[in-house]
């Protein structure tokens, strides 16, 4: 769960002085209100929803779980309080279920697609998300059915071309290990030939970087012909898009990540409608 702080720190990006419009018209009235689901799709981001509405002083009940797909209409979320509250808070709560059931939804139709092919390819999302949404954009992810990858430079190496440019392959690597056994370490390539050479010097993951499937392919068959292939987990990144993905999940590959699915988002259309006084 995300720190409240961060929840918090929504509201007040929204509340700098208050709602003046909401405080001037409805104060005092207390109301009932519902959030609904006008797409058919995997809703995300009720829970933290949920928090945001009882820090405001309402009680809200979820319908639905996070990770659900629902048809457009569901009811998501019922709300009960003052009105101002429930106003004052409206947008902040739609902006987030709106993101991460874009997210999820996205997700999990990739997911299911590779699925239907019976790969044990899972797809991944990349650090190319929202600043300061990155907890709530790889959650939504995961409620989606992919995998998070790195939430953060600390968690693991990854040495792409940029450190490539400046340190050798193998010392890159070589270094990496000596930080201890604790950490994977992932290398980005672009050719067959730098495949081979970071499977060769111990990593663990080689990122075959902006390869079409057919580069993809033959870079495997090498591996395999090095008797390499089965000592790294291989991932495909770049040009990945739901119409190619199968061309790529087909192969024998471990995962694909995709940052479309967090710095493309199609936003999941959500309503807050106020359904009378209490």
């Amino acid at each position: 769960m995300i720190p409240v702080k961060d929840l918090m720190r929504f509201l007040e990006e929204d509340l700098p002085a208050g709602d003046i419009t909401s405080e001037m018209l409805v104060r005092g009235i207390e109301c009932r209100a519902v959030i609904i689901a006008r797409n058919e799709g995997v809703v995300a981001g009720l829970e933290e929803s949920k928090t945001i509405l009882s820090l405001s002083g309402l009680h809200a009940r979820l319908m639905v779980t996070d990770g659900t797909r629902v048809p457009e209409g569901a009811r998501l979320i019922e709300i009960e309080g003052m009105a101002e509250g429930v106003l004052s808070v409206e947008r902040t709560v739609l902006n987030l279920i709106g993101r991460m059931s874009g997210i999820a939804t996205a997700t999990r139709s990739m997911v299911e697609k590779i699925a239907s092919i019976d790969s044990r390819c899972q797809i991944a999302s990349t650090r190319k998300t929202c600043p300061g949404l990155r907890y709530l954009d790889k959650k939504a992810v995961m409620l989606g059915g992919g995998l998070p990858h790195r939430f953060s430079l600390s968690d693991m190496f990854l040495i792409k071309d940029n450190h490539l440019a400046l340190v050798p392959l193998e010392e890159a690597i070589r270094r990496a290990r000596r930080f201890g056994h604790f950490h994977i370490v992932e290398v980005e390539v672009s050719s067959a030939e730098e495949a081979l050479r970071a499977a060769e010097a111990g990593a663990d993951i080689v990122m075959l970087d902006n390869m079409n499937p057919i580069e993809v392919k033959r870079t495997l068959e090498q591996l395999e012909a090095s008797e390499l292939r089965k000592k790294v987990l291989i991932e495909v990144s770049g040009g990945v898009t739901e119409e190619n993905l199968l061309d790529y999940a087909s192969l024998d590959i471990d995962m694909i990540s995709i940052g479309a699915l967090t710095h493309s988002v199609k936003n999941f259309d959500v309503n807050l409608e106020v359904t009378g006084r209490i």
